[in-house]
């Protein structure tokens, strides 16, 4: 553990007596603190190492794409509807929401490309529920 507000006292030049303070934050390297940052005020450099390990890039871009979803006013409405209905039919989704027939279309496509809205055929009927995905989590939060 990092010890905050370590002095380290230098003499000052030209003078016997009097002694020049400067702070050190960072007296012990911190193992996952990149070089290029090493010169950072570090409070708790535990903390530092358990926030870089959580950071997987290739995670955090897949998270970013899932919840880029709610980012859409059309793609939100539909999707708290189905959360909402349960499996529902895209013309009950634009009977419900007043969207456009294509639309509705459109934006359920784009929602199963993203793997948030699973389609279940019915006989001639397509319905669609919500995948178990954070997303749906979120929803159900409100």
């Amino acid at each position: 553990m990092v010890k905050t507000d370590q002095m380290i006292s230098f003499p000052h030049p030209g003078r016997a007596r009097v002694w020049n303070r400067a702070r050190v934050w960072n007296p012990d390297p911190v193992h996952l603190l990149p070089a290029d940052r090493s010169d950072h005020r570090v409070i708790d450099a535990e903390r530092i190492c358990q926030a870089i390990a959580a950071l997987d890039a290739d995670a955090i871009q897949a998270r970013a794409r899932h919840f880029a979803v709610l980012g859409d006013p059309t793609r939100l409405t539909l999707l708290t509807c189905i959360q909402a209905a349960g499996p529902i039919s895209v013309s009950d989704l634009a009977a419900a929401t007043g969207i456009n027939d294509a639309t509705v279309s459109q934006t359920l496509r784009y929602l199963r490309a993203s793997q948030t809205v699973i389609a279940e055929r019915g006989g001639r009927v397509v319905r669609c529920r919500l995948a178990s995905t954070p997303i749906t989590a979120l929803l159900a939060a409100q």
